[in-house]
């Protein structure tokens, strides 16, 4: 295979998986919203990262994939517990409690904002002006697209939940930048099962100051939770370490500018929520400022 053709496949490989994630990680809004009517959310968390764990514990056998020496898995579950667990636990909890999904959304979205400002400290990464500018314009993006949509009296007013996405947001950034500095070579099967089973047995032990274990097992709530469990848990986060591993990892979080836009048109077209003129600027600006954040130098 001859340099270009090398070239050729990495640019199609970065543009690949950033699209795949997003479709899937955005529509595990759509079925986190199929799913919580039937359940308390540390219910559904706890099924969904169980399920996901034990498949993959099934994949690293079949594929004879070798298991992390044990610091190494203690790695492994410590950047599990805050990008899976402790994002999850807090999004989830937040909007079950009422918080509006779009000012969760709009929380999570500083994500990248605050990985791009520890990465240089704690990895060394630095981010150019022109990429800086691209963070900025996502931002605006996502503001565009979920602003409009927030309830600010039913937000705000609920402190609590707004911690809890805040929570979240801490979780997942904290657990990112780990993730690239200790984690990044991990297989992501082997290592996808330690942070699944993980993140599950954080939110057991939490069930009793959440509302204990609840669940209707109807068809919606079955289909959710596997929907969840192997798309969203196994498939979305695969991809998520495949870039975190392959880029920096500022670049790899502006890619979350996407998700509520992502997240916004399931929504159009799984429960008719609407789809307007701010929405579509917003996701035209998100898309300018990922381009911006990704470009070469």
């Amino acid at each position: 295979m001859n340099t270009t053709t090398v070239k050729n496949t990495n640019h199609l490989y970065a543009l690949v998986l950033p699209f795949f994630f997003v479709v899937l990680y955005g529509s595990g809004f759509v079925g986190a919203k199929y799913g919580l009517p039937f359940s308390s959310p540390l219910s559904f968390l706890a099924l969904r990262f169980l399920i996901a764990g034990l498949l993959l514990f099934a994949v690293v056998k079949a594929m004879k994939v070798k298991f992390p020496s044990l610091l190494k898995s203690l790695q492994i579950a410590i950047s599990g517990a805050f990008t899976v667990g402790l994002f999850s636990i807090g999004v989830f909890v937040s909007i079950d409690m009422g918080l509006s999904p779009a000012l969760s959304a709009l929380i999570i979205a500083l994500q990248p904002i605050l990985v791009a400002i520890f990465a240089k400290s704690f990895i060394g990464e630095q981010l150019s002006l022109v990429q800086w500018l691209g963070l900025g314009l996502g931002l605006l993006g996502v503001v565009l697209v979920v602003g409009h949509n927030i309830d600010v009296d039913s937000g705000i007013s609920e402190l609590t939940s707004v911690g809890m996405s805040i929570l979240g947001l801490l979780g997942l950034t904290t657990g990112s930048l780990y993730q690239k500095k200790y984690c990044s070579e991990m297989n992501i099967y082997a290592g996808g099962m330690i942070q699944s089973l993980a993140s599950g047995l954080i939110c057991i032990a939490l069930l009793p100051f959440f509302g204990g274990y609840s669940v209707e097992w109807s068809p919606k709530f079955i289909g959710a939770l596997l929907f969840m469990s192997i798309g969203v848990s196994i498939g979305a986060l695969s991809l998520l370490y495949l870039m975190i591993r392959a880029g920096d990892v500022s670049k790899v979080a502006s890619v979350f500018y996407l998700v509520p836009v992502s997240a916004a048109i399931a929504a159009y077209f799984f429960f008719g929520e609407t789809f307007d003129i701010f929405t579509l600027s917003g996701a035209c600006v998100v898309a300018l400022g990922v381009y911006l954040t990704n470009r070469s130098k």
